[in-house]
């Protein structure tokens, strides 16, 4: 397959929560290249009817964009491989996690299968992965919706986003004689 650019999705509201998304990061490294970061936003956890409260734990998200030469499914079980490796433990759906990576979007490719769907299915629906990968890829084309992420983003979709981190780049000069 030749390269593409997908764009995915990291949460994590387990433990510490910025390291662990640092780690996914890292894994990552070796299916991307030419890797862009957005900035980490804390949001409430999205719990269904009845969940536990002690299930209310915030969320740091975040996307990442980069080329890949792997086939979606096959970038999907390299996510599975990595999540596990990082000790993901989900007990069920919506409960908290330590990592938890979502291919968010893989160009124009629109699949809907058991298993992946690419844009993620409710991608349109949640504000914490559509800033995000607005912050990085602005004039990604919504294949179904038809409309680029700068034009989906509107400011009532920060509300209840709080930016927690902005990724820099960080140098020191010497300028001692």
């Amino acid at each position: 397959m030749k390269k593409c650019e997908v764009i995915l999705g990291l949460g994590s509201n387990i433990g510490k929560r910025r390291e662990y998304l640092r780690l996914a990061i890292a894994e990552l490294e070796q299916y991307l290249e030419n890797i862009r970061v957005s900035s980490i936003y804390e949001s409430q956890a999205l719990l269904p009817e009845g969940a536990p409260p002690e299930w209310d734990m915030p969320f740091y998200n975040m996307a990442i964009a980069g080329k890949t030469s792997l086939a979606p499914h096959d970038l999907l079980s390299a996510i599975k491989q990595i999540e596990q490796k990082l000790g993901r433990n989900k007990i069920a759906n919506w409960s908290p996690r330590n990592i938890d990576i979502d291919i968010l979007a893989m160009e124009d490719v629109v699949i809907n299968s058991p298993d992946l769907s690419i844009p993620h299915t409710e991608l349109l629906k949640r504000s914490f992965a559509l800033v995000p990968l607005a912050e990085i890829s602005p004039d990604w084309l919504h294949p179904i919706a038809q409309r680029t992420a700068k034009e989906i983003v509107t400011p009532h979709l920060l509300r209840g986003l709080v930016i927690c981190k902005k990724p820099s780049l960080v140098g020191i000069i010497n300028v001692t004689p």
